[in-house]
């Protein structure tokens, strides 16, 4: 991916979402020809000249201060994940950083005896570009057998987007889309020369319609955890709460985890999906 591009088309889509009345500038109506805050408008609230943002958005980021990005957010109205994926954006990126980007992503073994190891807790572990690097049986059985499918095709995003019957399991399917998008989104800021998420990318915008427009929003969160509404085809509807977890040695690596709460319907429906006694469990939606 193309970085300067990036930061642009970032910058553009967040100063097109500012009205003058978010940011206390007066709104001149029908004489404004541009949606969002006019460039000028924004360097001023920056307190940095209008060729020099300019350039910024431009996507000439390099040699621009801490204290300039902090301005430039600040006037963007940005949340703390914005702010941190516009940093990455308007960075370098050190020789070592690129080359890893390339480097397959591989979970320790002592990480899957510990999922194995959490009996009646759905988990898995997600690699940078929302590879299922690893699942424990649970978690199989919930969201379908990630092992029996090929190595490229364990992707949460690819499986969200591209298999139908995800749109089944998932009750909220577009929050969880978003989700997914905005992951990937930070992930294409901290690697922008990563080929393997570049085609991903590719292959996603090519092939689903909704994926192409919410790459487009440029929306970036990081959403450690919440709340899945779930229809699963063999044992119904249920409710987990998730946590998401980055693992220090394994900076991008993060553990996500699913619980029900103590003695609601959906623990005992998770408790009787864990009793199922399937080896294999089937993918959710097929026989």
């Amino acid at each position: 991916m193309d970085q300067r591009s990036e930061l642009s088309e970032f910058l553009r889509s967040r100063r097109a979402r500012l009205k003058p009345a978010d940011v206390d500038l007066p709104d001149l109506g029908r004489h404004r020809r541009v949606p969002g805050l006019r460039r000028e408008e924004l360097a001023q609230l920056a307190g940095v000249s209008v060729a020099y943002y300019t350039r910024l958005e431009q996507g000439n980021g390099r040699n621009v201060s801490t204290e300039v990005l902090d301005a430039i957010a600040r006037a963007l109205r940005l949340s703390d994940t914005e702010s941190a994926h516009l940093t990455h954006l308007a960075s370098p990126k050190p020789k070592k950083k690129r080359a890893a980007a390339s480097r397959p992503q591989r979970m320790r073994a002592e990480l899957q005896q510990l999922i194995d190891a959490m009996d009646g807790v759905p988990a898995y572990v997600l690699g940078r570009r929302l590879d299922v690097l690893g699942s424990n049986r649970l978690a199989r059985a919930l969201f379908g057998d990630f092992n029996a499918r090929p190595p490229e095709e364990r992707n949460m995003a690819r499986l969200v987007f591209l298999d139908p019957n995800s749109r089944d399991l998932y009750v909220d399917w577009e929050c969880k889309a978003t989700e997914l998008v905005s992951t990937l989104r930070l992930c294409a800021g901290c690697y922008p020369d990563d080929p393997q998420l570049s085609a991903l990318v590719g292959e996603l915008s090519v092939k689903s319609e909704e994926f192409r427009t919410l790459w487009a929003a440029h929306t970036v969160q990081d959403k450690g955890h919440g709340v899945k509404r779930l229809q699963h085809p063999l044992v119904g509807a249920m409710t987990l709460s998730y946590e998401t977890m980055q693992l220090p040695a394994d900076h991008d690596q993060s553990l996500v985890t699913f619980h029900a709460e103590p003695g609601s319907a959906s623990a005992e429906t998770l408790r009787l999906l864990a009793a199922w006694g399937l080896d294999e469990a089937p993918i959710p939606g097929e026989a």
